[in-house]
């Protein structure tokens, strides 16, 4: 976590002397980048983690018996919605019994709510791949998703834990502060993607590319979800010579080989993206992601 202003330390330790002592909230976030959130509102207040890695794919989890313990003692569970965690998320929820953060309750948190969303389909058919009715759920690409996110979730904290409500508030002042001027440094930074083709691996990194202003001309899946085929490829790489791009995306935890395939025989650069908390060394926070993935765009721009 960057460093925070003096003024808000002094604000913070005088709120945590002040504080009753009481055990930290507990939270279980479905996904790394809403665990690293929750930490950044929710400081040694909040006893965190997530139900995910940046490298396993957020649509196919599997219920363990470690993270059904888990999802029972949660207090309050972060997720994106937007159907991302449907194929796991309902059934983790029913087996831990907790009806405390089930869906309409105080104890369930949906960031994918909360932000304008993208790829909202007018129709969805199942013979289009795995498209998601509520739109594209990968909304933590774009940092101007996260600054709306993290207004709601500091509200949803304090109201779970109301003795602490004033301390929420300041630590979420103080990140909007610091996240601001990380995103005006970012968007300076990259400047020079806007208007840049790219081919992806998923359609998953559609508000990163809405952000910066780049665009995507294909995709290794045929359909979203469908594993990419020999035909589809081939086709793919008879277009790119046709109109080139200039990289292609993936996330970490997405298999390597079709884009390395596409980069050795379009000859562009194959871009392996965090995509989120964890994803590389750099990315041990919500700045050090986007640090990271704007520079790997900057790097493979050149």
């Amino acid at each position: 976590m960057q460093g925070m202003t003096k003024y808000t330390w002094l604000v913070l330790l005088c709120l945590a002397i002040m504080a009753p002592a009481h055990a930290a909230l507990n939270v279980l976030a479905c996904e790394p980048e809403w665990e690293a959130l929750t930490q950044e509102l929710g400081g040694d207040k909040v006893k965190v983690s997530s139900a995910t890695t940046a490298l396993q794919d957020p649509h196919r989890v599997e219920a363990r018996p470690s993270l059904i313990a888990r999802t029972r003692n949660a207090q309050l569970l972060v997720c994106t919605g937007l159907e991302l965690e449907v194929g796991w998320l309902p059934v983790l929820v029913q087996q831990s019994g907790n009806s405390r953060i089930a869906p309409g309750q105080p104890g369930y948190f949906e960031a994918g709510a909360l932000v304008p969303r993208l790829d909202v389909p007018a129709r969805v058919d199942r013979s289009d791949g795995d498209v998601h009715a509520a739109g594209n759920p990968h909304i933590q690409q774009n940092p101007h998703n996260i600054a709306l996110v993290s207004v709601a979730l500091a509200k949803r904290l304090a109201e779970l834990d109301t003795a602490n409500a004033a301390y929420y508030q300041a630590r979420q002042k103080d990140f909007a502060q610091r996240w601001e001027a990380a995103m005006q440094k970012w968007e300076k930074q990259a400047a020079g993607l806007k208007g840049v083709a790219v081919v992806e691996h998923h359609k998953n990194m559609e508000y990163l590319m809405n952000w910066l202003g780049m665009h995507q001309v294909g995709t290794l899946e045929p359909k979203p979800g469908v594993e990419p085929s020999a035909a589809h490829l081939s086709g793919l790489l008879a277009q790119l010579q046709r109109a080139p791009a200039r990289m292609v995306l993936r996330a970490g935890y997405q298999d390597g080989r079709a884009s390395q395939w596409l980069s050795e025989h379009a000859r562009i650069p194959a871009v392996v993206l965090p995509f989120s908390v964890g994803g590389d060394e750099r990315s041990k926070d919500l700045f050090g992601l986007f640090d990271s993935t704007v520079q790997r765009l900057l790097d493979a721009n050149k």
